[in-house]
């Protein structure tokens, strides 16, 4: 059984894995460094253990203790219990759903081992933003995707924001990053996908068009400010719009993909 240890003091150094959580580059560095993720709320925290991830520790609030015993008894890590004004004090936030969770991160699979059988992928090139991401993993999730690749430069899937938006989509969607951004989707057409991307170009069809026969789809979406490099957008396949009212040329990349995702999931 996992040891559940009480702290009072918001200084512990065994509270490491859980300092400053609003600070978004100390964060990436040290969960790079350490090779660890956090998962905040009850749900989240569940689905990240059902799906394997080992757990480091656990940081929650004695309310959210019975909740959760059955994921913490079968956990190697301890549990760090708190009351919740002092688990403020070490987060720099409120912790509204009172559980967190420190695990450990996996190596990323190879391209070949998250593409297998898919039949409908999300393609992300420089979205920055991880609640954005998250977001996408969710649509892909919920409309039916079986995969997700990322650019290089996309935000990481692991960070806490990302996780909580997507209410633990990554953990059930194989994704991994892309080894080759120039030609990553030259690639995915040699593979056998129709790339089709969003994009605002002047040989752009309506999303239910583009998509419409096609047996093995690769979705590409763009970063949020100037959308796609002009790189994959001539590499692409297709070239796709959301058809909308005039005045209205776009939507932010979060509500484009629930769109884009529920037009190809009814191809």
């Amino acid at each position: 059984m996992p040891e559940t240890v009480e702290i009072t003091d918001p200084d512990d150094p065994r509270l490491a894995d859980y300092r400053d959580l609003r600070d978004v580059e100390l964060r990436k560095s040290l969960e790079v460094e350490h090779g660890l993720f956090l998962a905040e709320g009850e749900k989240v925290v569940r689905r990240a253990v059902e799906a394997g991830h080992d757990a480091r520790s656990f940081l929650m609030a004695p309310r959210w203790l019975e909740g959760l015993d059955d994921v913490i008894s079968r956990s190697a890590g301890p549990c760090y219990v708190m009351p919740e004004r002092l688990i403020e004090q070490v987060t720099g936030f409120h912790v509204h759903r009172g559980a967190l969770a420190s695990l450990q991160r996996r190596p990323l699979p190879a391209i070949d081992a998250v593409l297998g059988q898919a039949r409908s992928v999300l393609v992300l090139e420089d979205l920055v933003d991880h609640t954005n991401v998250g977001a996408v993993f969710r649509s892909g999730a919920a409309l039916g995707f079986d995969a997700v690749l990322l650019a290089p430069r996309c935000a990481d899937p692991l960070y806490r924001r990302s996780i909580k938006v997507g209410m633990g989509a990554v953990f059930t969607t194989p994704w991994t990053r892309l080894p080759d951004w120039y030609d990553a989707l030259p690639d995915l057409s040699a593979r056998g996908f129709i790339t089709v991307a969003l994009t605002l170009s002047s040989d752009s069809v309506p999303i239910e068009d583009a998509v419409a026969g096609v047996d093995r789809l690769a979705l590409v979406l763009g970063s949020e400010g100037h959308g796609l490099s002009s790189r994959w957008e001539a590499s692409a396949d297709r070239r796709a719009i959301i058809p909308m009212r005039a005045g209205i040329d776009s939507l932010n990349v979060a509500a484009a993909s629930a769109v884009a995702c529920y037009a190809a999931a009814r191809r």
